[in-house]
């Protein structure tokens, strides 16, 4: 008699492990929205521009102040960290515990002076998963900078210098950006009208 009330929770208890994992499986499956986005046409002579040369630590400090300042964290907490390559560091909670996630990125800049952050890996904890699935829930989940836009199908996020909103209107442009080599410059352009 015990037997097979045992043998029936198992079964049960198998069923559910077996319906989460299939639904959590359509989920991942489910394509993504894309955005294209299209470049918009600067008119420089109305601005002075002035060059800078930046080095990857300095560059890390700007930019998780700026996510923290801006509280662009969100739910997630993250940081950005420019080695070789673009690398995000992060938990999500899951449950009642926190995945460790790193998602690594190969930066390009742009003729327009915008940037292009082409996925090379994603894991969460030590599973390696889909790039295009979990930049859709990025895309969906996590409160994001102005002008930055992530296009999983693609698996990329382009980020538009051009639509950021700085003090004094000062745009910037991306000329280098070589992580390797550490050589990062960029331009501001300083409206005079």
């Amino acid at each position: 008699m015990k037997d097979r009330k045992w043998k029936r929770l198992f079964f049960a208890l198998l069923a559910i492990n077996a319906l989460v994992l299939a639904v959590l499986f359509i989920f991942i499956s489910i394509p993504a929205d894309d955005e294209d986005y299209t470049a918009i046409p600067e008119n420089s002579d109305n601005y002075v521009p002035f060059n800078i040369k930046a080095n990857k630590e300095d560059l890390n400090r700007v930019i998780n102040h700026y996510l923290e300042k801006e509280g662009l964290t969100g739910a997630i907490d993250y940081k950005v960290l420019l080695n070789d390559e673009v690398d995000l560091y992060g938990t999500i909670p899951f449950f009642s515990q926190d995945l460790q996630m790193k998602l690594s990125f190969e930066p390009e800049a742009l003729k327009n002076g915008d940037v292009v952050l082409q996925q090379k890996s994603i894991s969460v904890g030590q599973l390696n998963l889909p790039v295009s699935h979990v930049l859709k829930l990025v895309k969906d989940r996590y409160k994001l900078p102005e002008g930055v836009t992530i296009q999983p199908q693609k698996e990329r996020i382009y980020v538009s210098l051009q639509e950021m909103k700085l003090k004094s209107d000062v745009k910037v442009k991306v000329d280098e950006f070589n992580l390797k080599q550490d050589d990062i410059r960029f331009t501001l352009l300083v409206p005079v009208k």
